[in-house]
């Protein structure tokens, strides 16, 4: 029978369907409401509804229907006669262990890796529950302003304790991914024949595919192959080295493709591992490093998740992995001024080395269902992408302009996360002009609600701060909704603040055709 095969050795695959944060936290804040009770194909079909009503889940036959796709593009949700008829529409030829198919197994496909990262625990007839990590997660995002560093540390305590061979995967490589990495990553640093960059991006390949937890036979590895290949070699070499250390059969061989071992898995596996905020990009992306102002956090990790007891039982590995590490919870303290100066200098060197051409190609791909070609922006989640981008094509275009981003940062200056709450995603000054950008992909009704008075109060503190300049806000979105309009002209006529909504369209056209910042209100 399927579902009890033996384990096999294969490479580590996390799903793609769950990236970010907000789309684990949305999918979870679905299921909340039936929270302790009876997992049942009834429960299975109210969360289905909510999803596809909500737009979190869209299947296919939405866009095939001119009357569904406008909805899909609009403010509204789906109503409940709108489901249905896309659900009936919608067979779910899919099929997971202990589900039926259809629409109970691809519940099964939406959830399975917050159950892995310990937030979740379902089974057909028991109850559901979500964990301590599972709760701090949904919290920490709906928060407001969201708690960045809470985000950061729930998804560094699920990684942290991560097991490959965990019992809801029947994998027999027997690791723990991200301790093993950090390893690795210290004893390349720890040799003098090396670059102290950390691990090259291809060697990752090896690490998704390594068969046990131990570090220094995978150093011996990335030893080897370096001094047979360099850093110049094509994806064959370590696809090849991948199925041997797998002891691929020739029915594996057909199924571990070459794209996925050495692109697509590694690049889920850099997004998951930067999701921590103690690893950092270097090399133009070419390789993946410690972010030493979260130095106290790696050494934590090394010493105390490098051995690990293993579990057997789903649930019982549902309670190691959604319990908090509260030793993981401390800040690290680091200087505002050596965070500002790295984010300053990586910023310069984006609008030095990259031409505008390609930073507006960028714009438009992060503001489309797109994916971009670069190794750094595509593993960077597109709200934060947005700020960097539109911060690069500022400075790329204004000439005398500073520009301060407000965006979270790694050693590398790199974007992690978006800027807090409580202040402009982007500061810019000039001679005459002290100015505020805005970004969001909010598309809806509620760029309105969640963009306009926050950005009005924003503008009223800067006012008073800056009495001698012209300030305003550019509020930039890939489309501007009419009620945006309506309460950016509201906040002129009743507070005097100056808010110019702007389509991203508009925003290049108006950055490329002026010769200052301060013209755009003109």
């Amino acid at each position: 029978m399927a579902g009890t095969r033996n384990a096999e050795y294969k490479p580590l695959s996390f799903s793609t369907t769950m990236r970010n944060p907000e789309r684990i936290v949305d999918f979870l804040n679905c299921i909340l409401p039936y929270e302790g009770q009876l997992l049942s194909n009834s429960v299975i079909n109210q969360v289905a509804i909510n999803l596809i009503r909500r737009k979190l889940y869209c299947p296919v036959y939405i866009n095939r229907t001119q009357r569904l796709k406008d909805i899909l593009g609009s403010d509204e949700y789906f109503d409940i006669s709108n489901v249905q008829e896309i659900m009936e529409n919608s067979p779910q030829d899919h099929k997971e262990a202990g589900f039926e198919k259809g629409w109970p197994s691809r519940f099964d496909t939406w959830y399975k890796l917050p159950m892995e990262f310990g937030f979740i625990y379902y089974e057909m007839n028991k109850p559901i529950e979500i964990s301590t990590t599972g709760h701090m997660l949904i919290d920490a995002l709906n928060e407001t302003p969201k708690n960045d560093e809470k985000i950061r540390n729930v998804f560094l305590n699920a990684l942290m304790k991560y097991q490959t061979n965990n019992p809801f995967r029947k994998n027999a490589n027997a690791n723990a991914p991200l301790s093993l990495l950090l390893k690795v990553i210290r004893l390349l640093k720890g040799d003098n024949d090396e670059n102290n960059a950390g691990i090259f991006r291809k060697e990752l390949s090896l690490l998704i595919c390594w068969p046990d937890n131990d570090a220094v036979s995978l150093y011996n590895k990335i030893k080897e192959i370096r001094g047979m290949h360099g850093y110049n070699y094509g994806d064959e070499i370590i696809y090849e080295t991948c199925l041997q250390i797998l002891n691929a059969t020739d029915d594996q061989r057909n199924r571990f493709k070459m794209n996925q071992i050495t692109g697509e898995a590694v690049d889920e596996f850099i997004r998951k591992m930067r999701i921590t905020g103690i690893v950092s990009l270097r090399g133009n992306g070419r390789f993946l490093d410690f972010n030493s102002f979260e130095l106290d956090k790696i050494n934590y990790i090394i010493e105390n998740y490098s051995a690990y007891d293993t579990y057997t039982e789903k649930y019982n590995y549902f309670k190691y992995m959604g319990e908090i590490d509260s030793n993981i919870l401390t800040v690290n303290e680091v200087e505002k001024a050596a965070i500002d100066d790295v984010k300053i200098k990586t910023l310069n060197q984006w609008a030095n080395d990259y031409s505008k051409e390609d930073i507006i190609k960028e714009l438009h791909i992060v503001c489309k269902k797109t994916e971009s070609k670069n190794d750094i922006l595509k593993i960077i989640d597109k709200p934060t992408r947005l700020e960097f981008l539109t911060s690069i094509a500022l400075k790329q275009n204004f000439e005398d302009l500073e520009v301060y981003p407000n965006y979270h940062v790694d050693d590398e200056g790199l974007p992690t996360f978006t800027a807090s709450g409580g202040m402009a995603d982007i500061e810019c000054f000039d001679t005459n002009c002290n100015s505020l950008v805005e970004v969001t992909l909010m598309r809806s009704k509620n760029q309105a609600t969640n963009e306009v008075p926050a950005i009005t109060r924003h503008l009223q503190e800067a006012i008073s701060k800056y009495p001698d300049k012209i300030v305003f806000t550019m509020l930039v979105a890939p489309s501007i909704h009419a009620d945006t309009v309506y309460m950016t002209e509201f906040s002129k006529s009743h507070y005097h603040v100056d808010i110019l909504p702007l389509t991203i369209i508009e925003f290049i056209d108006q950055i490329v055709s002026k010769e200052s910042i301060g013209e755009m209100l003109e």
